[in-house]
């Protein structure tokens, strides 16, 4: 074992009834890295009983995917049909992982539930998210790819084309959403990207209605909106981008007030929030008790790094205050500082980030 292994197995010799986030204070560690070491041991004989493990509570639990991503960052202009000069960079990336990491760092106790491949790309993955997450719920499968996700960036950062490699979310189905439903009847929050599928979406919410547990829905793309249930009742928060939204409404948005009509069009589709990002222009968003739709322009002065990762971290930023009970209008600002930031970072979540260094961005913004 190891140094954090023996000073673990210590403390729960101390006191067997202790929870993850007693020995995670006692260890120096965030409480997912706790659980992970615990499952580890476990496997390897070290504990055998579970008298230690309280029932995790007030988890945000976040659903969908998590990936490989390997971006080509082109020098010059990107040309067709040629060979473009580049550079790579891998980091790890996923719509559901990447709102994990940053709630992750911003405090709060997350849970992934995904799909992925017992190899390489998975380990990577594992390594770099552990620390921020709970890991333990995820279904590895032998004989399956982990999910990759390749983009060409030009030389402004701004994305040229993207390729996905998802077969393995075929996985993600509702018979391993119902084996974990003792996990989302306790949660603070369910999360989920539409990597997972339509009955696997139905069978979310269905959990979400049935134990009153807040419901997000942050679509991956115009495609995968096909993959939504087909009522958003019971949805507390409804985030995604203008194509998407042209996609779910049918309304072209071409000017301020069909932007305010298509996130109408969402509130009367039963979400209790609904906000539309259309990057430099801003956002809208509407709250369907009081019916009010506001704009809220985007931060200005941005130098742009890499835009990979901005929209999930406008939606964690969000998320972060709602969980701490604030204003839609405060909700937002978390959300607009966050994406501001990590546009200016070559990181898809920025490593930085900590709730106390959020709060300190957002009063400079003010």
């Amino acid at each position: 074992m190891n140094e954090k292994e023996l000073q673990l197995m210590a403390l729960i010799r101390q006191n067997p009834y202790c929870s993850q986030q007693e020995l995670a204070d006692g260890l120096g560690l965030s409480r997912p890295a706790v659980a992970n070491i615990i499952s580890a041991l476990t496997k390897r004989g070290y504990i055998t009983g579970r008298a230690y493990v309280l029932a995790p509570e007030d988890e945000i639990i976040c659903i969908g995917g998590a990936n490989v991503d390997r971006k080509f960052h082109v020098s010059g202009t990107v040309t067709p049909g040629t060979s473009n000069p580049a550079e790579l960079s891998v980091t790890i990336g996923g719509v559901a992982r990447n709102i994990a990491e940053n709630l992750g760092r911003l405090d709060h106790s997350v849970r992934l539930l995904t799909t992925a491949g017992k190899d390489a790309d998975w380990d990577l993955i594992a390594t770099h998210s552990s620390p921020f997450m709970d890991l333990t719920s995820v279904r590895l499968l032998p004989n399956a790819s982990t999910g990759s996700y390749s983009a060409v960036l030009d030389s402004h950062g701004e994305l040229a084309i993207a390729m996905a490699v998802m077969d393995v979310y075929e996985a993600l189905n509702a018979e391993y959403i119902a084996s974990l439903e003792r996990h989302l009847s306790r949660a603070k929050m369910i999360v989920i990207d539409l990597n997972v599928t339509k009955e696997t979406a139905e069978a979310i919410r269905d959990v979400a209605v049935r134990y009153q547990v807040p419901f997000v829905i942050v679509p991956v793309s115009g495609p995968k909106m096909a993959h939504l249930p087909d009522t958003l009742d019971g949805l507390t928060w409804f985030i995604c981008n203008e194509d998407e939204a042209e996609t779910l409404t049918g309304v072209a948005i071409q000017n301020e007030d069909d932007w305010k009509t298509a996130v109408s069009v969402l509130l009367d589709s039963g979400t209790e929030h609904a906000i539309i990002t259309r990057g430099k222009k801003g956002i809208m968003a509407g709250d369907r008790t009081t019916r009010s739709i506001h704009h809220h322009a985007a931060i200005p002065g941005v130098s742009v790094e890499d835009v990979t990762g901005a929209g999930d971290a406008f939606v964690s930023g969000v998320l972060h205050a709602a969980v701490m009970e604030r204003p839609l209008h405060d909700a937002i600002t978390y959300g607009l500082v966050n994406a501001a930031k990590t546009l200016a970072s070559s990181y898809t979540v920025r490593p930085e980030l900590t709730a106390t260094t959020l709060e300190n961005e957002l009063e400079e913004y003010k």
